[in-house]
């Protein structure tokens, strides 16, 4: 990532305090905010506002997962500035903090918010998505384990349609795919066994297509079930070997790689059913996705719950009739 030097500067100020809502830093405690990013940088008594601007740009040149998804270090120093522990009586809250460095992001085509748990975070405007790396296997927060529990609720019950429309496709768009289509929606000529396919830009700006083939509930390989993960099979072998067309290059493309995603689990025998039933080539391109990977990492990465697995106010035990107002 490479920012405007004016940005640099407007934001470098911010971190020294030098603007409204924001603590003033001297040199001393510039080297201990970095220290808190996890960054080994030390003051050396130079102008601060400048030497903290090198700082920021060496922080932005630092490797990013993807084009929407700044260095890890730079979400962290965003966070840092804008801790909830440092508001004052002007600005309680930070709001008015919040909005003062927007100004700045905005520029640069980022947006900062806070979050449920009252964390600063950073969102791309063009792609509306939130900057993070999602790290599925962390434990999670209560609030977290809270919004995990209300999702189980709704997978449990929603259609296969639901599980497309309401979980994968906001799931798939935050963790950096684009182009994602559902079959039987808004494309009727989708075919070959794929329920939804979708692209992602690699940071060398070559691209992988993604076939995904969807099942509600659980996929196993023992008794009655063999013919289902059989029809899973079957259409995984159809979907690698057609083409499908990207309007975006007007060019027919072959799906690089398949995903089974499953709204309940996928056995290790139905892995293995369908490792054996693939040549070796086709069995790299194979990738499995069950309800916990789903879950988690819908969780993870901070998306809103579908409508439907919110508390609604009918959901509560009337009151008794003998409790007195």
């Amino acid at each position: 990532m490479k920012w405007k030097p004016r940005n640099l500067r407007a934001l470098a100020n911010i971190v020294c305090g030098n603007d409204e809502y924001f603590h003033y830093r001297s040199s001393m405690y510039i080297t201990e905010f970095f220290e808190d990013c996890d960054l080994e940088y030390e003051h050396d008594g130079s102008t601060r506002w400048m030497w903290v601007s090198e700082r920021l740009e060496e922080v932005l040149a630092m490797p990013q997962p993807s084009q929407t998804v700044p260095p890890d270090a730079f979400i962290r120093v965003i966070q840092r500035v804008l801790d909830k522990a440092e508001a004052d009586d002007d600005d309680p809250d930070r709001s008015k903090a919040l909005e003062a460095i927007n100004v700045v992001l905005a520029r640069e085509g980022w947006q900062a918010f806070y979050d449920e748990n009252k964390t600063a975070q950073l969102r791309h405007i063009a792609t509306n998505r939130i900057a993070q790396v999602a790290n599925p296997h962390r434990p999670l927060t209560p609030s977290e384990l809270e919004r995990r529990e209300q999702l189980v609720s709704y997978v449990n019950k929603c259609s296969e349609d639901e599980l497309i429309e309401e979980v994968l496709l906001p799931l798939f768009r935050q963790l950096g795919f684009h182009r994602i289509t559902a079959a039987g929606h808004k494309d009727k000529a989708l075919e070959y066994g794929k329920d939804m396919w979708m692209k992602f830009t690699l940071p060398t700006q070559h691209i992988l297509y993604f076939g995904i083939q969807v099942k509600k509930g659980k996929l196993d390989a023992s008794g009655k079930s063999t013919s289902n993960v059989a029809g899973i099979h079957n259409q995984i072998t159809m979907m690698l070997g057609h083409e499908i067309f990207d309007p975006e290059i007007s060019r027919r493309v072959l799906v690089d790689h398949a995903f089974i995603v499953a709204g309940g689990e996928i056995t290790k025998q139905a892995r293995n059913w369908i490792g054996t039933k693939l040549d070796a080539t086709k069995r790299s391109q194979v990738m499995f996705m069950d309800r916990d990977d789903i879950l988690n990492l819908f969780v993870v990465t901070n998306l809103p719950l579908p409508n439907g697995a919110l508390p609604s106010p009918s959901s509560y035990d009337d009151l008794d009739d003998d409790i007195p107002f």
